[in-house]
């Protein structure tokens, strides 16, 4: 009885911890200080992304490009500021170098999330 006990409390602090849905698809946004197009996302998108069905789907984590490297296996180097990319179970699924506005934006993070084959969540 106290092993199972055991076992179960472990199952339930591995689920708790962060990080242990590694398996949920997140987008990375690589950015850096003083990048223009980082704070034209920031103050066109930024507020409204958490709240749309990408958001749900794919909540944003942000990392400086000058820091330390997220462990995630890029398909190429990130050269651009800012560039999104689409990252499940640690993989690059697809990226958006640079930001080219409000109105392309969401389509080209559309098309990633369908050519990844990624349904977006429903509004709970």
């Amino acid at each position: 009885m106290l092993k199972s006990l055991s076992l179960l409390f472990s199952l339930l602090i591995t689920l708790a911890l962060p990080g242990s849905a590694a398996a949920d698809p997140y987008l990375l946004m690589a950015e850096e200080d003083g990048c223009y197009w980082c704070g034209r996302w920031n103050a066109e998108i930024g507020h409204i992304y958490p709240k749309t069905a990408e958001g749900r789907t794919a909540p944003l984590v942000r990392y400086d490009i000058h820091s330390e490297t997220p462990d995630v296996a890029f398909k190429s180097r990130v050269h651009y500021t800012p560039t999104f990319i689409l990252v499940e179970d640690g993989v690059e699924l697809g990226r958006i170098e640079g930001y080219p506005g409000e109105d392309f934006f969401w389509g080209l993070v559309t098309m990633m999330f369908e050519k990844a084959d990624i349904s977006l969540k429903a509004e709970s």
